[in-house]
C-alpha cells in the first residue's frame, strides 16, 4: 500500500471518528419567537454570538445525518445518489470543523461566507434523495410489504426535518446581514406576512407550471381578509401552498381535460384563529380513493408518472408532480413551527387540504 493511500485511509478514519463523536452530542432547538427576538437587533455582537452558536450546532446536526446515511435498510445507503448526498454532508462537516474559533467580526464574516456555500452545496439534496429512493424502488422485490418500508419513511422524515432546521438556521444568520431588509422582515421571518399575498403568489406559480404542462390551468379563487398579517417565514408558506395548489390544479385539469364543462376553480380560504391560522385548499378534482389516503404522506408513492430518471438533470426544474415527496415534505414544513397538514378527500368529488400554521411562534423546533 502506498504511503499516500495509507495517509488517505487514516484521514478518512479520523473524520469518521470525529463524525461519531459530534453526532453523539446534544442538539439545541430554537423557536420562531426566539429567532425573531434575537434577530431584531442584528448588532455586531449578536451576529458574533449567532456565528459562535452555529459553529458548534451545525456540525452536531450534520454529523447525525451523515451517520444515518451510512446504515439505511434495503441497501439504500449504497445507491449512487445517496452516496453523493452523504459526501455533501461529510464535506460540510469537514468545512465546519476545520474553521477556527470565531473571535471577532472578521472571523464572523468569513464564517458567514462559508455557511452560505454549505447551503448552496445542499441545494439539490431533496431531488438527489428522491432519485435514490426511485433507484431503490426499481430494485426492490415487489413482495416487500409497505410496513417493512416504514423504517425508510421514518428516516426520510427525520432527515428532511433536520434539513429544514439546518437551512433555516443558516438562512436566518445570512439574512441578518442584509443592510436593507424589507419592512417588517427579521432575517427570513416577515413579522407582518400576509397569508393572502403569499397564497396568491404561490397559486400564480402553480398555475404557470400547469399551463406549461397542459396548455391551460383552472382558476384559483382566494377568500380571506387581505389586511390580515402574522409573523411567519414566507418562503416556507409559499412552498407548502404551491405544492398543495399544484396537486389540486393537476387533479382538476386531468378530470376536466376532455369534458365539455368548464373546469371549476380551486378555492383557497384563509381563516385567522386565536391559536392557528388555517389555510384550506379545496378542489373538485375527483378526490383520492380511501385506500390511497394512507399512502399520500409516504415517500415511495406518487400518482404521477415517474419523472426522475438517472440521465435527467435533477436540478431545479420544477415539474408538475412525481417525486412523491411534495406532500410529506410540506407537512414537515408545517410541523417545523408547530403547525400541521391534513388531507380530507371525497372520492368522486374532490379533496380538501387543511394547512394549520401555529401563530404563537413559541413551539420549539422538532429535533430529530
Amino acid at each position: 500500500m502506498t504511503a499516500a493511500r495509507k495517509a488517505a485511509e487514516a484521514a478518512g478514519k479520523a473524520v469518521q471518528e470525529e463524525v461519531r463523536r459530534w453526532g453523539g452530542m446534544k442538539q439545541t432547538g430554537v423557536s420562531l419567537r426566539y429567532m425573531m427576538e434575537f434577530g431584531s437587533r442584528p448588532t455586531d455582537r449578536n451576529l458574533l454570538l449567532s456565528a459562535q452558536f452555529l459553529h458548534k450546532e451545525l456540525p452536531i446536526r450534520i454529523a447525525r445525518r451523515a451517520i444515518e446515511l451510512e446504515s439505511l435498510p434495503f441497501g439504500l445507503s449504497e445507491k449512487p445518489a445517496v452516496l453523493k448526498v452523504r459526501d455533501w454532508y461529510l464535506d460540510s462537516f469537514r468545512d465546519l470543523r476545520s474553521f477556527p474559533e470565531i473571535k471577532g467580526n472578521g472571523d464572523e464574516l468569513a464564517f458567514t461566507k462559508m455557511i452560505k456555500m454549505i447551503k448552496v452545496r445542499h441545494n439539490n439534496v431533496v431531488p438527489a434523495m428522491a432519485l435514490g429512493v426511485q433507484q431503490l424502488k426499481k430494485d426492490l422485490n415487489p413482495k416487500v410489504a409497505r410496513s417493512d418500508l416504514e423504517e425508510i419513511h421514518e428516516f426520510l422524515d427525520r432527515f428532511y426535518m433536520s434539513r429544514i432546521g439546518i437551512r433555516m438556521l443558516i438562512g436566518q444568520h445570512v439574512a441578518l446581514h442584509d443592510l436593507n431588509p424589507e419592512p417588517g422582515c427579521i432575517g427570513q421571518i416577515n413579522t407582518k406576512m400576509s397569508p393572502i399575498a403569499v397564497a396568491h403568489a404561490a397559486s400564480e406559480d402553480a398555475r404557470f407550471i400547469c399551463m406549461r404542462q397542459y396548455g391551460c390551468a383552472p382558476d384559483v379563487t382566494i377568500y380571506g381578509d387581505p389586511d390580515f398579517t402574522f409573523p411567519y417565514v414566507p418562503s416556507h408558506l409559499h412552498l407548502m401552498v404551491f405544492e398543495l395548489v399544484k396537486n389540486s390544479l393537476r387533479a382538476v385539469q386531468e378530470r376536466y381535460m376532455n369534458s365539455d364543462k368548464d373546469a371549476p376553480p380551486v378555492r383557497i380560504i384563509v381563516a385567522d384563529g386565536i391559536e392557528d391560522v388555517t389555510i384550506k385548499i379545496s378542489d373538485e378534482g375527483g378526490g383520492i380513493p380511501r385506500s390511497g389516503l394512507p399512502k399520500i404522506f409516504t415517500y415511495l408513492y406518487s400518482t404521477a408518472k415517474d419523472p426522475v430518471d438517472e440521465d435527467s438533470n435533477t436540478g431545479s426544474s420544477i415539474i408538475m408532480a412525481g417525486y412523491g415527496c411534495g406532500l410529506p415534505i410540506s407537512r414537515l414544513y408545517a410541523r417545523y413551527f408547530g403547525g400541521d397538514l391534513q388531507i380530507i378527500s371525497m372520492e368522486g368529488y374532490g379533496t380538501d387540504a387543511y394547512l394549520h400554521l401555529s401563530r404563537l411562534g413559541d413551539s420549539q423546533e422538532p429535533l430529530p
